[in-house]
């Protein structure tokens, strides 16, 4: 059985001169909206005097690495070097996403189209857990893993945030969408239920999936709270947290440099998952909106 199943496609592939108007009224905004991308570049890789020189100049005069080399080669109080956190941040991150995309997958496979008891409860905890922002769950989330032994580990960065109940949701509305008579096509030519979804399932949810791996990028890559809360040992602690202290350090003026140049690399995977994503993240978002 042929697959019947296609995901729509959001931004036009060709360009033709009926889109001209609108290219005409949207250039104009992104344009502006580049302004603070170019700043952000512009200002880490300016010298000392043109970093506090005021009126502020947006464009750099005299590009140097010097900010760079300063960042990397500056130890924290306690020794640490600033390498250690970015790479704390990297396997962080990595293993948070594969593991995101992963649990949400397939238990949105598993509410989706199998059948067990408890699918009804599970989903609705999911849509009641969706209800709460980070900050009213601290302390319970802290005594859980208080309890678990997760303080001060490694552990504490993955656990508690590698299940989103928005992707989750996200996912789950999307295999909705996949017809049934090719999952049951698959199981007459004896495939199993995670056959299925490895070779099926998981092909057909790209657009989902994206948008899991940039949620659950945001999350991990931007969060400091973790490492303020849980963490006590500097060389478990991640870049995002070097970036607070250095942020609210007290010599504020002669660490523009370094700020600036951390700011950039905070930023810079953001852009980049983003720009490699954002057409699957649309896709996802029309199928699996109101049908």
């Amino acid at each position: 059985m042929k697959n019947s199943y296609r995901a729509v496609k959001v931004n036009p592939t060709k360009f033709g001169m009926d889109q001209m108007p609108f290219l005409l009224m949207v250039l104009p905004v992104a344009l502006f909206m580049l302004l603070p991308l170019v700043y952000i570049f512009n200002h880490a890789f300016k010298p000392f005097d043109e970093l506090i020189e005021y009126p502020p100049r947006f464009f750099v005069r005299r590009p140097t690495l010097v900010n760079v080399y300063e960042l990397f080669q500056t130890s924290t109080t306690t020794g640490i070097p600033v390498s250690r956190y970015l790479f704390n941040s990297i396997v962080v991150t990595i293993v948070v996403v594969v593991l995101s995309i992963f649990l949400s997958t397939i238990t949105g496979y598993a509410l989706s189209k199998l059948k067990f008891h408890i699918k009804g409860t599970i989903s609705k905890i999911n849509t009641l857990a969706m209800m709460f922002v980070g900050t009213a769950v601290i302390i319970p989330r802290y005594i859980i893993i208080e309890q678990l032994g997760f303080i001060d580990s490694f552990y504490v960065h993955i656990i508690p945030v590698i299940a989103i109940p928005v992707g989750l949701f996200l996912v789950k509305q999307f295999i909705d969408q996949i017809p049934n008579e090719l999952l049951d096509a698959a199981k007459i030519d004896g495939a199993s239920s995670f056959t299925i979804y490895l070779k099926i399932i998981l092909p057909l949810i790209k657009p989902a999936i994206a948008t899991i791996a940039i949620l659950s990028f945001q999350t991990v890559w931007n969060n400091a709270d973790i490492s303020a809360t849980y963490i006590n040992t500097d060389s478990l602690k991640t870049f995002a947290y070097y970036m607070a202290t250095l942020s609210s350090s007290s010599n504020v003026v002669a660490g523009q440099g370094m700020n600036a140049v951390a700011s950039l690399i905070m930023f810079l995977p953001n852009l980049i998952i983003f720009i490699f994503l954002q057409n699957k993240v649309m896709s996802t978002m029309v199928n699996s909106g109101i049908k």
